[in-house]
C-alpha cells in the first residue's frame, strides 16, 4: 500500500501496512453510529478505510500535498468522508458545529505539539486516541514520584483520563521506526476547569518547574513566590506534587496579592 507514495521523512511519515493490526487499532477506538471521526495524518488512508465503515462522518485532514489524490481517489465517492488538504497544527476544530473525536497515526516529532494544539479545543473534542512513541505515552500516564512523571503528565492528566491501551511493534509500518509505538486515549473533562482561570499561566508554571526539575519549587519558582505568603511545602520538588497539588499551589499563587504572571 505504502508503495504508492514513498514515506517522506521530513514529515516523519511511517505507514501502517499491517491489516491485522488495523483491524486492531480500529476497534480500539470503540467506534460508534453517531461519531463525528477527524483523522488526522491519514496518509494512504489504511485506517480511513475502516473507520468509514463505522462511523457517521469522518473528516480526514493531511498536510502532504502527494497523498491528496490518492484519498481523493480511494474516499471522494463516499458521503460520509471529507477530506481537508491543511496542517492539523493550523486546523480550527472550533469550526465543527458538534463534538469530535479525534484519531491517527501521527509523526512522533509533533506529538506534543498536536495535544498542546487539541488541549486548546477541548471543550469541542471528546476524545483523542492516537498512535505515538511509546516512551512519550509511558510520561502521559505516569504517576508522580516516577521519572517519567514531568510537565505532559501533569497537563495531559489535569484535563483528561489518559489511558495506554496497548503497544505496537515497528514492524507494522514502513518504513519501520526505530522505536516502539503505543496507542493512547485522552478522554478530556471539565474537573479543573473551574479550578484554573488562567490555562496558559498554569502551563507556565508547570513547564517552569519541570525545568529546574531537581530544584526545590522555591528555588524554580521564586519569581512568583517572592513577598508572598503561600502555604504550601516548597522545600519539594516538581516530580512530588499530584495533580491536585499542582492546582493548589496554582491557586494560592494567583491569588496572592499584587500577583501577576
Amino acid at each position: 500500500m505504502y508503495t504508492e507514495v514513498k514515506p517522506k521523512q521530513s514529515l516523519g511519515q511511517n505507514f501502517m501496512v499491517d491489516a491485522n493490526v488495523a483491524d486492531k487499532i480500529v476497534r480500539a477506538f470503540e467506534i460508534t453510529q453517531n461519531d463525528h471521526i477527524v483523522e488526522i495524518g491519514p496518509g494512504t488512508g489504511v485506517l480511513t478505510q475502516r473507520i468509514q465503515k463505522l462511523a457517521r462522518k469522518v473528516t480526514i485532514i493531511e498536510i502532504d500535498q502527494r497523498l491528496i489524490p490518492v484519498l481523493k481517489q480511494k474516499f471522494e465517492h463516499l458521503s460520509n468522508v471529507e477530506i481537508i488538504h491543511q496542517d492539523f497544527l493550523t486546523f480550527d476544530l472550533s469550526g465543527f458545529n458538534e463534538t469530535i473525536r479525534l484519531v491517527g497515526n501521527i509523526p512522533y516529532h509533533i506529538t506534543s505539539p498536536i495535544f498542546f494544539h487539541t488541549i486548546e479545543y477541548r471543550h469541542r473534542v471528546e476524545d483523542m486516541t492516537l498512535l505515538i512513541q511509546k516512551e512519550v505515552a509511558e510520561r502521559m500516564v505516569a504517576k508522580p514520584g516516577t521519572k517519567d512523571y514531568g510537565i505532559l503528565s501533569v497537563v495531559a492528566q489535569c484535563y483528561s483520563t489518559v489511558k495506554l491501551l496497548c503497544r505496537v511493534s515497528p514492524h507494522v509500518f514502513a518504513p519501520a521506526p526505530k522505536v516502539d509505538s503505543a496507542l493512547i486515549r485522552w478522554t478530556f473533562h471539565q474537573e479543573n476547569e473551574q479550578q484554573i482561570d488562567n490555562h496558559n499561566f498554569f502551563r507556565l508554571l508547570v513547564r517552569t518547574a519541570f525545568n529546574q526539575r531537581r530544584k526545590m519549587l522555591r528555588v524554580s519558582l521564586k519569581k512568583w513566590l517572592a513577598h508572598r505568603s503561600i502555604e504550601f511545602d516548597l522545600k519539594q520538588r516538581p516530580e512530588e506534587l499530584s495533580v491536585s497539588e499542582w492546582i493548589r499551589l496554582y491557586r494560592q499563587i494567583v491569588g496572592a496579592k499584587a500577583f501577576t504572571p
